[in-house]
């Protein structure tokens, strides 16, 4: 199997550039700029992706690609659309008209970030975008599900939590994943004989997660990770911070009262 990484500069992609060596047999990574570790032994091929032609490049010769690519934060409209709207779409026709089988799509949980803190929600809930950039990932869902029910591509979307090699504060005691954990759910989605078209939460074994992701039991997922072992050294962290009257009501924390408008808002 020939995988392609897109957005493999940057932290995450740098972590699974590592926990995926040697797994698939060829490699090829992707980003606008070149990684500063790169071995002799990765192939890079820099691409913008909003430009298709360069799209087309990077997924020739690809049996699957794992797309981390785009902006990974909120930012203004115009910066989104182009990196995660434009350059989501060219991604997954690209890879239709290059005859990909599998695409496995960094969604995240700011797809869903409006949900409250108290309510446990599964993968079959209305998305409820905390941001531009949350509404981007929706559409990278909602995309993922076209190209898979029309063209046969086999996709998986991952709502990403947070990758780290521990929760740093109160909201990622409940939302953290192992980045060995989130290989797992990657290589369920570019090697799972069953996936067709499947949304997956990206959260380790968290006694506090807010997300049933009894779907990815279905597919052998097994976290090793336990946010509770960093529990006190969390809630440390937690103690230092100032309270967010929005943000601690809702899943999405801070994406959430970022531009929070008080007098119309939830």
């Amino acid at each position: 199997m020939h995988i392609l990484i897109t957005g493999a500069a940057g932290d995450v992609g740098t972590r699974l550039r590592k926990l995926l060596k040697g797994v698939y047999p060829h490699t090829r990574l992707s980003d606008i700029r070149k990684p500063a570790d790169l071995s002799a032994d990765e192939e890079f091929i820099a691409a913008d992706l909003a430009d298709y032609g360069q799209v087309e490049k990077i997924t020739a010769g690809i049996d699957g690609i794992v797309h981390l690519g785009g902006h990974s934060v909120e930012g203004p409209w115009d910066t989104i659309h182009k990196s995660n709207i434009v350059g989501c779409y060219n991604l997954f026709e690209a890879a239709y008209r290059a005859g990909v089988k599998r695409v496995v799509f960094a969604s995240s949980n700011h797809a869903v970030g409006f949900y409250q803190r108290s309510q446990k929600i599964g993968v079959d809930v209305t998305v409820r975008p905390d941001s531009r950039y949350g509404v981007s990932k929706a559409f990278g869902e909602a995309l993922g599900a076209l190209y898979a029910d029309k063209h046969g591509l086999r996709v998986t979307c991952i709502r990403i939590g947070n990758v780290n090699d521990k929760p740093l504060d109160k909201r990622r005691l409940s939302i953290w994943i192992k980045p060995d954990d989130l290989v797992q759910l990657i290589r369920i989605g570019l090697e799972h004989p069953d996936i067709r078209f499947e949304i997956f939460y990206g959260v380790s074994d968290n006694e506090t997660a807010w997300w049933d992701n009894s779907n990815t039991r279905r597919f052998g997922y097994r976290p090793q990770g336990r946010s509770e072992d960093f529990r006190a050294e969390a809630m440390e962290t937690q103690a230092r911070l100032g309270p967010d009257l929005i943000g601690d009501r809702f899943q999405g924390g801070p994406y959430c009262s970022d531009e929070y408008d008080a007098d119309r808002g939830r």
